[in-house]
């Protein structure tokens, strides 16, 4: 259904038909308009939050979509007990991945999906308990990464 001319006049929009240098202009404004008042919406104890909603029991998110227990999270959804992420979606317990989709326990991770037990892995799929890219027995990763982990962050 197309706004008949009165309505676009009333929204301050010209009668005439726009250029690309005045199309681009008005795209950049309305654009720069959206980065000065993004808005949070229908979050629950959290604070520090930009442009994100649904969200519960987080701090410093931006951007994000039902973040519950997170924190410094940018760009994400539907994450849980994460910290540090880009870019990840349908993830638990992740601290400073990049890319990664329905995984958890990964900690500085790229593009991983659907992994669990991963450290310092990068563009893995449906894989468990590796370092590096290398697959390790569950016992050894534990005890490898009781020894590593303080030295890359790991708690």
């Amino acid at each position: 259904m197309e706004r008949d001319l009165t309505t676009l006049v009333a929204l301050g929009y010209p009668t005439r038909t726009m250029d690309r240098r005045e199309f681009n202009a008005e795209l950049q404004r309305l654009a720069q308009t959206l980065d000065t008042q993004a808005h949070t919406a229908m979050c629950l104890n959290s604070s520090d939050l930009r442009a994100s909603s649904h969200c519960l029991f987080s701090r410093n998110l931006e951007s994000c979509y039902r973040c519950t227990h997170c924190e410094s999270l940018q760009h994400c959804s539907g994450m849980t007990h994460s910290r540090g992420c880009i870019a990840c979606h349908d993830c638990a317990y992740l601290v400073d991945c990049r890319y990664c989709t329905r995984s958890a326990y990964l900690v500085s991770c790229t593009a991983c999906t659907e992994c669990t037990y991963c450290l310092g892995c990068v563009g893995l799929t449906k894989k468990d308990f590796h370092i590096l890219n290398v697959r390790y027995g569950r016992k050894e990763y534990f005890d490898i990464l009781s020894k590593l982990g303080p030295a890359v962050g790991v708690r």
